[in-house]
C-alpha cells in the first residue's frame, strides 16, 4: 500500500510538472505568436487574393517565386494554407506555383521563424528558411520529372465544377492603411488567425509538456537509431536517413500544426535526435493525416496521395542537404541540446516585458475588432473537408485544458 502511495505521489508530481512545463512553453512563445499574427493579418488585408491569382498562372521561375513570396506573407495555419492554395489553383494558378505557395505559407512565414528561434536557436531558424526554399526546389524537380498531366487535368476539371464567381474588390493598399475600416479588418483577421490555430497550439504545447516530463530518454534511443551514442560521434548516412523518415511518422501520429509542433521538436532535440531528424519533423506539418484527408476532399484521393509523395520526397531531400551543408560549414548544432526542462520559464526578463507589450496590443486588436461584422465567407480558411478534423481537435483541446487545470491544482494539495 505504501509503495502504491509513493508511485501515485510521483505520478501526481510529474503531472503538475508537465502542466507547468506546457504553460512555460506557451509563455516563452506568446509575444512571438502575437507579433507574427499581427504582421500576417496586416499583409492579408492589404494584399488581395486577386492580385496573387493574376501573378501565378504559369509554372515559370517568376510564377513559382511569386507563389513563394505570397506564401511568405500569408498565414501559417495549415488549414488556411490548404484552402487558399485550392482557391489560387481553382482561379487559374499553375499547379507548381500553387504548391510553392502552400510550402512557403507553412515554412517561410515570419511567426514560425521567431518561434523556432526561441525554442531551438538561430541555426534552426536559419535552416527553416533555407529549408523552405529547398522544399520548393525539390517539389518543383519532383513534379517536373513525374508530371502527371492527366491527373492534374482531371483535378482542374473537378475544381472548375465548384468554382465560385466571387471577386476581390480592388482598393489601394495605401487607402486601406489610412482608413479605420482597414485596421478594423486587420483586427478581425488577427482574431480569426487565433481562431484557426488555438486548438493546434493548445494540443501541441500540451503534448510537448507531457513528452518532456513522462517520456524517458531510452524511448528516443529506441525510436531514432544512434541516439545516445558516444558524445562527439557523428551519425552515419543510414542513421540520418532513418531519422528523416521517422520524423514524418512521428508528426503523422501527433497531427499537430506547424506552430504547435515546435515545442515538441525542442523536446526531441533535447532527447538527442539529429539535426536532420528535427528538421524533417518540423517540415512534416503537411504530411499528417488531417491534411491528407482535406486534400482528398478538395482534389480526390489520387491527387492527395501524389501531393503526399511529393512532399515526402521534398522534405527528406531538404533535411539531408541541410544537415550536411551545415556540418560542412561548421554550423551544425550538436544533437542532445539543452533540455527544455533545464530552463526557467517564469522570470523577469525580455520575455516578460515583450509579453506585456504584445498583450496590450492584443487588447487594442480586441477593441478594434468589436466594430467589425463577420464576413459571410470568414470560415473559408478551413475548407469543406476540415469540419470533422476541427471537431476532433476541439475535443482534444478541451481535454488539454482539463489536464492543465488539474495539473496546476495538484500543486495546492502536494
Amino acid at each position: 500500500m505504501y509503495l502504491l502511495q509513493v508511485q501515485s505521489t510521483g505520478f501526481l508530481e510529474q503531472w503538475q510538472q508537465a502542466a507547468t512545463t506546457t504553460l512555460g512553453f506557451f509563455w516563452m512563445a506568446l509575444w512571438a505568436f502575437i507579433l507574427g499574427y499581427i504582421v500576417s493579418s496586416m499583409i492579408q488585408i492589404f494584399v488581395t487574393r486577386q492580385r496573387m491569382q493574376e501573378s501565378m498562372g504559369e509554372s515559370g521561375v517568376k510564377s513559382v517565386g511569386l507563389g513563394a513570396f505570397f506564401g511568405f506573407i500569408s498565414s501559417s495555419c495549415s488549414f488556411a494554407a490548404l484552402a487558399t492554395t485550392r482557391a489560387l489553383y481553382q482561379k487559374g494558378a499553375g499547379f507548381i506555383p500553387a504548391m510553392s505557395f502552400l510550402l512557403a505559407s507553412t515554412n517561410l512565414v515570419i511567426e514560425l521563424g521567431i518561434v523556432i528561434f526561441i525554442f531551438l536557436g538561430l541555426e534552426f531558424a536559419a535552416a527553416e528558411y533555407i529549408g523552405g526554399i529547398l522544399l520548393i526546389l525539390f517539389m518543383w524537380i519532383f513534379v517536373t520529372i513525374t508530371y502527371p498531366e492527366d491527373l492534374i487535368s482531371s483535378t482542374r476539371k473537378k475544381l472548375d465544377k465548384g468554382q465560385d464567381t466571387e471577386e476581390d474588390t480592388e482598393t489601394s493598399w495605401v487607402e486601406k492603411i489610412k482608413s479605420r475600416e482597414g485596421w478594423n479588418k486587420v483586427a478581425d483577421q488577427y482574431w480569426m488567425e487565433w481562431g484557426m490555430v488555438w486548438k493546434d497550439v493548445t494540443i501541441g504545447f500540451t503534448v510537448a509538456g507531457i513528452v518532456a516530463v513522462f517520456v524517458p530518454s531510452s524511448f528516443y534511443e529506441t525510436l531514432f537509431i544512434g541516439v545516445g551514442q558516444a558524445s562527439g560521434q557523428s551519425y552515419s548516412f543510414l542513421q540520418l536517413l532513418e531519422h528523416v523518415l521517422v520524423g514524418p511518422v512521428v508528426a503523422f501520429f501527433t497531427f499537430i500544426g506547424s506552430m504547435g509542433n515546435i515545442p515538441l521538436a525542442a523536446v526531441l532535440y533535447g532527447g538527442g535526435v539529429s539535426f536532420a531528424g528535427i528538421m524533417a519533423f518540423i517540415f512534416s506539418d503537411l504530411v499528417v493525416f488531417p491534411v491528407l484527408r482535406i486534400n482528398a476532399q478538395y482534389y480526390g484521393w489520387k491527387m492527395s496521395l501524389y501531393i503526399l509523395l511529393t512532399l515526402l520526397f521534398a522534405l527528406v531531400g531538404s533535411a539531408l542537404i541541410l544537415h550536411y551543408s551545415f556540418d560542412l560549414l561548421g554550423l551544425l548544432p550538436q544533437s542532445g541540446g539543452k533540455s527544455m526542462m533545464d530552463r526557467e520559464f517564469f522570470k523577469i526578463d525580455y520575455t516578460f516585458f515583450f509579453n506585456l507589450v504584445f498583450l496590450a496590443i492584443s487588447g487594442v486588436m480586441a477593441w478594434l475588432s468589436w466594430s467589425v461584422s463577420k464576413d459571410e465567407d470568414s470560415g473559408h480558411h478551413h475548407g469543406g473537408g476540415a469540419n470533422w478534423v476541427e471537431t476532433i481537435l476541439k475535443y482534444l483541446a478541451v481535454l488539454s485544458y482539463v489536464w492543465l487545470a488539474a495539473g496546476l491544482a495538484i500543486k495546492i494539495f502536494l
